[in-house]
């Protein structure tokens, strides 16, 4: 396809760019200008293979024709549509659509713009559901240490990665956070789940004998921690914490912004892993990462708590003006159909282990001391340069780039997970790549 190298703007100011080096960006500026497939085109006509899928979010690849179509069409059709006591059919079809393919038990879709407001949401509803059932005294939420839940004030609060909390002051008030799961001594270079930490959930029975159950009200954990670098939860982990949950009567909630849709090579993680938490964030993959938007999955038991009094009454002080903006509805249904037609979510399982094997070839290379992988997810932990943490994967994600592939870094983590549509040729192009850039690492 033709592309516009005029589209490159001359000025780079104006924009401040999220997580994101920005003074050394705007020295050396890396553009895309296209996509298609698996490969990103840049402003100066090279080709990048995507190892990320964008941001953890194209599963689908790029420029899938069926969304492209689906987006055009409904902007023709019907631009915007308010979602506040009233609707338009498309976001009735997806909620039923997305039902279909989540966790036995999930009932209900609740509409946001992205992950961080998935999470909000999430947090609210448990807040509101125990008060709806007359235990407003359940307002402490638990999350977890190196977790991620987007960067809204409610995400950071339970979110335990340092840089995303340490400057924006003190937070929500009445959260606590369960241990991290990395334990990298008992578990480097394990594949799949590891088989140590499960315990580790335990120390949530310590939390409720500190608090008191009667004052908590929810849990939430990533069931496969993405962003703070390809956390695995450990054999039995999860299962304890849906057991301990339920005990007490705390509800449990799975951020699964990026293991949904397939990631894992089940619809969903909670499938993956067969453990059914009662609220459930998704985005990113919802719509290939073409329109924003992200939701909460409810089970049916949480949504009816607050269907009570007066039928004109609005039940919930909650949403959006885009929830289930009618492009994004639209770009969702198709998204949905792509991963349908084309088997994507089982494609991902079937690669699953020649993922494994490609990524598991990196040990022994320098300054490798962890190699993570579940799905077509995976990860690569480096020894940090002594005093100057972050630095040696940086290097390696500019390097890549200069080679033509797109990884992610958090930390001293390489973190990758390509579009489910890629071919085993380009795994080991992606991973005969990262080996090269490896080697030359200092």
């Amino acid at each position: 396809m033709a592309l516009d190298r005029n589209s490159v703007p001359n000025d780079l100011n104006a924009f401040w760019m999220p997580f994101t080096a920005n003074r050394q960006f705007k020295k050396a500026p890396r553009m895309f200008v296209a996509a298609d497939g698996m490969y990103y085109t840049t402003s100066d006509g090279r080709q990048v293979l995507d190892g990320t899928a964008g941001l953890w979010c194209c599963n689908a690849g790029h420029r899938r024709p069926k969304i492209v179509e689906a987006i055009a069409k409904q902007a023709a059709e019907l631009d915007y549509a308010p979602a506040f006591q009233m609707g338009h059919p498309k976001a009735f079809e997806l909620a039923n659509r997305i039902i279909e393919i989540a966790p036995d038990g999930m009932e209900h879709v609740f509409y946001t713009n992205s992950g961080s407001e998935a999470v909000e949401t999430a947090l609210k509803l448990a807040i509101a559901y125990h008060r709806a059932r007359g235990e407003g005294t359940r307002t402490r939420l638990i999350g977890r240490e190196r977790g991620y839940h987007g960067v809204n004030f409610g995400g950071i609060s339970v979110g335990g990665i340092v840089n995303n909390r340490r400057v924006f002051g003190s937070l929500l008030a009445g959260v606590d956070h369960l241990p991290h799961t990395h334990l990298l001594e008992q578990n480097a270079f394990s594949r799949g789940q590891p088989e140590h930490g499960a315990h580790l959930a335990d120390e949530l029975e310590r939390m409720v004998a500190l608090h008191g159950a009667d004052t908590i009200a929810a849990v939430i954990v990533e069931p496969m921690a993405g962003s703070t670098g390809v956390l695995m939860p450990p054999k039995g982990y999860l299962e304890k914490l849906r057991a301990i949950t339920a005990k007490h009567g705390i509800l449990l909630i799975f951020d699964e912004v990026i293991t949904g849709f397939g990631r894992l090579g089940s619809a969903f993680a909670a499938q993956h892993y067969g453990v059914m938490p009662d609220l459930m964030t998704t985005a990113k993959g919802l719509t290939n990462g073409v329109i924003p938007m992200g939701a909460v999955l409810s089970t049916a038991a949480v949504h009816d708590a607050f269907m009570q009094g007066p039928e004109h009454m609005i039940e919930l002080f909650h949403g959006y003006t885009y929830s289930g903006n009618p492009i994004a509805s639209a770009a969702g249904l198709a998204t949905l159909e792509t991963y349908k037609e084309e088997g994507l979510f089982e494609r991902a399982a079937a690669l699953a282990p020649y993922w494994e094997e490609a990524l598991h070839s990196l040990r022994g290379l320098p300054h490798v001391i962890d190699i993570r992988n579940m799905g077509l997810i995976g990860a690569v932990e480096l020894q940090p340069i002594a005093g100057e943490p972050t630095k040696r994967a940086f290097q390696a994600f500019l390097n890549a780039y200069d080679k033509g592939i797109l990884i992610r870094t958090t930390g001293d983590i390489i973190a990758m997970s390509p579009p489910l549509i890629i071919e085993k040729t380009e795994i080991d192009q992606l991973i005969g790549t990262l080996a090269d850039v490896l080697k030359t690492l200092p």
